[in-house]
């Protein structure tokens, strides 16, 4: 199987875990169907995304074995609705207000880049450096941070965040770095790279050259 179907089937049974914890605990607060309505609304959009514009680094083909570890991995994101819906905590409304925001965001930046990156190479190889990548080389990385930050504060534990800063440290910033390898050779990288951040997008003007 590809590694792409691992990560599929993770998203499209997020509702269902996420409903069925909540019929577990008997927990229908305003917390848990927020936390539905993000968490499954995005990965419902994950699936229309794959089948729109895929992402071709996860086509590689894995075995069962690297691909049961990764389920298991990526199950680890199912410890957010957990512990909201089995604590029975209800998040107060500015949380579940910052919640939806950084959620919003990070799909904005998400898939917007992911859908420029696709479409443009589609038309030209080479570097894209305007739209979502003008500032920033990895907006897609930092919109799916901001998604996995939402659900982190809406769950109100320190795990969730564990979580996050372990993908992004274990599988995020390997990633980027391979990335920036394979870019370098294109012509204009060195440019681009002085006036763009790896993951915040940079603000201010690249300082002159000596």
């Amino acid at each position: 199987m590809q590694l792409r179907h691992v990560i599929n089937l993770h998203k499209g049974l997020t509702p269902l875990v996420v409903l069925g914890l909540m019929a577990a605990y008997g927990n229908f607060g305003s917390g848990p169907w927020l936390y539905l309505a993000l968490h499954g609304t995005y990965g419902l959009l994950w699936l229309l995304k794959d089948r729109m514009f895929p992402d071709r680094q996860w086509e590689q083909t894995v075995g069962w074995p690297l691909a049961l570890s990764g389920f298991l991995a990526l199950g680890l994101y199912w410890l957010a609705p957990y512990l909201l819906i089995s604590s029975g905590a209800v998040p107060p409304p500015p949380l579940a207000a910052a919640a939806t925001a950084l959620c919003l965001t990070g799909v904005f930046l998400h898939y917007g880049a992911d859908a420029q990156k696709h479409f443009t190479l589609q038309q030209r190889p080479g570097l894209i450096d305007q739209g979502f990548f003008a500032r920033c080389r990895n907006p897609n990385y930092l919109g799916e941070i901001l998604i996995y930050l939402s659900f982190a504060v809406l769950a109100m534990h320190l795990v969730p965040y564990l979580v996050l800063a372990g993908f992004a440290l274990g599988v995020f910033l390997p990633n980027m770095r391979r990335k920036e390898e394979s870019l370098a050779r294109h012509p204009g990288f060195e440019a681009w790279k002085r006036r763009s951040g790896l993951l915040l997008p940079r603000l201010l003007p690249p300082r002159p050259e000596a």
